[in-house]
């Protein structure tokens, strides 16, 4: 009798990427693989190399409706909100284009105005890619740049006791921002300086799914307070906990000089928000990581755009 395999909808997307990098060696100039939101190389004495690759896919992360330059832009601002995450500057990036053979050549010319207007405000070179047909549209951004090896992030090195804060505002961003997000790099460069976090991640899939990857990788579980999860106007704690695509910065710092980060958060970014939302404790207490199933997952059979 055969056993039937599980599919990607009943293992889902954080337990996929654990089996299929089980067993995989790494070099030992890499510092940091897969589970951050960039792998780290060791490079030279003062910088670390950072790689990340994403992807864009139709009717996933857009629609045809969607204006090109827009998607053209999203395409380059994951990326960079990635850096961002790890306190370091994107340099480089290569795009994979795959469209049909249907696909208007004008849309398509749009899509990259947007990417290089977004790459030149952020100097990154565009310097190749490739390209193939395929049944619908879709890019792949591969990106690395440099980050200084004695001030990288991971979201694996908090601590129980650590206070959780967020950037900006969550939730609702289907309604726009997910298209016209301002990538925090330079907040997750002063955060690596000024705030030396234990550890710090992007919020791409909502803070329901990200706040427990941080947790579960640092090896702590959390307790967030409700009524203090900033929300943008008009939206509920729910759309905050669950929509995803922010791509504000989640990181965990000491509580030690918790008012003097506050202050001088204030006193450079006067028009962003830096929030307590909760802290990081001891396994046993709060909310384990893998108690919470909301948020976005690829593979969910509810997933759509």
């Amino acid at each position: 009798m055969t056993t039937k395999s599980q599919t990607l909808a009943e293992i889902g997307e954080d337990k996929l990427i654990r089996r299929l990098m089980r067993g995989v060696k790494l070099d030992g100039d890499v510092i940091a693989g897969a589970g951050d939101d960039c792998a780290v190389v060791r490079s030279t004495k003062n910088e670390h190399t950072l790689l990340k690759t994403d992807a864009l896919v139709q009717d996933v992360h857009f629609t045809l409706d969607t204006p090109p330059s827009l998607i053209g832009r999203k395409a380059i601002a994951r990326v960079v909100s990635d850096f961002a995450a790890m306190g370091g500057t994107p340099r480089h990036a290569m795009v994979t284009l795959v469209a049909p053979p249907s696909m208007e050549v004008a849309f398509l010319s749009g899509i990259y105005r947007g990417m290089r207007a977004i790459a030149k405000e952020y100097g990154i070179n565009i310097v190749g890619g490739e390209t193939s047909r395929g049944l619908v549209l879709m890019l792949s951004i591969s990106m690395s740049g440099t980050v200084p090896s004695k001030s990288w992030l991971s979201r694996s090195e908090g601590k129980a006791g650590d206070v959780v804060l967020v950037t900006g505002r969550l939730g609702g961003s289907i309604k726009g921002k997910h298209l016209k997000f301002i990538p925090r790099l330079e907040e997750g460069r002063w955060l690596a300086v000024h705030a030396r976090p234990h550890a710090m991640m992007d919020i791409s899939d909502g803070l329901a799914k990200d706040l427990p990857r941080l947790a579960l990788a640092s090896g702590t579980h959390f307790e967030i307070n409700v009524a203090a999860v900033p929300c943008n106007r008009g939206c509920t704690f729910d759309q905050a906990w669950g929509d995803g695509e922010d791509y504000e910065l989640l990181l965990a710092v000491n509580p030690r000089g918790l008012k003097s980060l506050l202050r001088r958060w204030r006193e450079a970014f006067p028009k962003l928000p830096l929030t307590v939302i909760g802290r990081l404790v001891p396994p046993g207490q709060g909310c384990p990581p893998y108690a919470v199933n909301t948020g976005w997952d690829h593979f969910a059979l509810s997933a759509d755009v």
